[in-house]
């Protein structure tokens, strides 16, 4: 699932010399690469094809007939060149091919929204929460609003921990039923392929795909929002660890907490410090009892962002020790509000308590950057069964 998929372990065979490819392999390579510049470039010409995977014009040919004849690719228009013919169809993936939806469950609220194979959304809305059959059918509902008949991927971001192995959705503290519920709903009632995510993995999908981190191959996100997170991007892929709990950075001991955390509380950990109800009661300390939002922006003055900068620079700190990530990245509702100005200021602190070089850079995204990692990973994953 692009981003997401684990690290390989090369064994001594793998270290060999390849074989030549067989001619249906090449084909399958030459095809693959071909949908992919499709995907990343938009609608393509038979000679921008040629110049773009180096392949003679008779094998480019037979690649557009192959595709074409699969339902993957179609005629889409014409460039804009002057003289007229083969070379100047414009040639695309087609959209229609598959229709995917990608969630974003909350501990309160969920939302939904379906989209083509390329991942251009066609319909969205919220889910009614508490009451499963009626979110399947409101999914359902919104399935046909988009304008198909089913779904193929539907991939949902929710909080708590996701077994690697497995893809369960693991009963962690403070996880409503009902998220797991609708993720056994939608895998019995759908025929669809239903993957389940952590959320904040997720977020980092997206802002290493098109937010904060697009130019980086190593980064942490540090979620800022109801709850606290982090997601480990390392050498290009995320980092799960053995049980999925890679990243559970609120159960994190740090100081200025009333005690420890335990298995089942994050209460005496980093979430104590950096949750949403814990910088609105910083906030109120300082005098400010508007949203925490607007606090985090600037509205409860210097002296309320410097000790929120103090608080953050500590789980900062951590990460910067044992992972050396180069950069943290503030993300979710309050990382956003926050923005440059809190980021400068973590980094300020940051540099105090690590000698390990780590920028701090504002989220790109904000919250709507679960859904929109799992409006990627949906479009990876179906392209990838679909593609070959």
């Amino acid at each position: 699932m692009g981003a997401v998929t684990p690290a390989k372990v090369l064994t001594p065979a793998a270290t060999a010399a390849p074989s030549p490819a067989s001619p249906s392999t090449a084909r399958a390579i030459n095809d693959r690469l071909a949908l992919e510049l499709l995907q990343e470039e938009g609608p393509l010409t038979a000679a921008q094809l040629k110049r773009l995977t180096g392949l003679s014009r008779p094998s480019v040919a037979d690649l557009v007939e192959r595709l074409g004849a699969a339902g993957l690719i179609e005629v889409v228009g014409e460039s804009g060149e002057q003289r007229r013919g083969p070379n100047a169809r414009l040639y695309g993936i087609v959209a229609g091919r598959a229709h995917l939806a990608a969630l974003d469950v909350r501990t309160d609220s969920a939302t939904a929204v379906v989209t083509d194979l390329l991942g251009h959304p066609l319909a969205r809305a919220a889910l009614p929460v508490d009451a499963v059959g009626e979110a399947v059918a409101r999914l359902a509902e919104l399935t046909r609003e988009a304008g198909a008949r089913e779904l193929h991927t539907v991939v949902v971001g929710a909080p708590g921990l996701v077994a690697p192995a497995s893809g369960e959705l693991r009963d962690t503290g403070g996880l409503p039923a009902w998220h797991r519920d609708l993720v056994a709903a939608l895998q019995e009632t759908l025929p669809a392929r239903v993957v389940v995510e952590n959320e904040t993995n997720l977020a980092a999908l997206a802002e290493q795909r098109v937010g904060a981190a697009r130019d980086l191959d190593s980064f942490v996100l540090l979620w800022l929002g109801a709850g606290v997170g982090a997601a480990v991007v390392l050498d290009g892929r995320l980092r799960r660890g053995a049980s999925g709990g890679a990243g559970e950075i609120g159960f994190l001991p740090v100081p200025g907490t009333p005690g420890l955390p335990s298995a089942t509380d994050c209460g005496g950990g980093f979430h104590s410090l950096a949750g949403r109800a814990a910088v609105a009661a910083l906030a109120a300390e300082h005098g400010f009892t508007g949203p925490v939002e607007e606090a985090v922006a600037g509205a409860a003055g210097e002296a309320f962002l410097d000790v929120l900068a103090e608080r953050l620079s500590l789980g900062a700190a951590a990460v910067a020790a044992v992972l050396d990530p180069g950069c943290v990245v503030l993300g979710g509702e309050l990382g956003r509000a926050g923005g440059p100005a809190l980021a400068a200021r973590v980094a300020d602190r940051l540099a105090a308590l690590t000698p390990v070089p780590t920028q701090v850079r504002a989220t790109a995204l904000g919250g709507p950057a679960v859904l929109e990692g799992a409006r990627l990973a949906a479009r990876a994953a179906a392209q990838d069964d679909l593609f070959g």
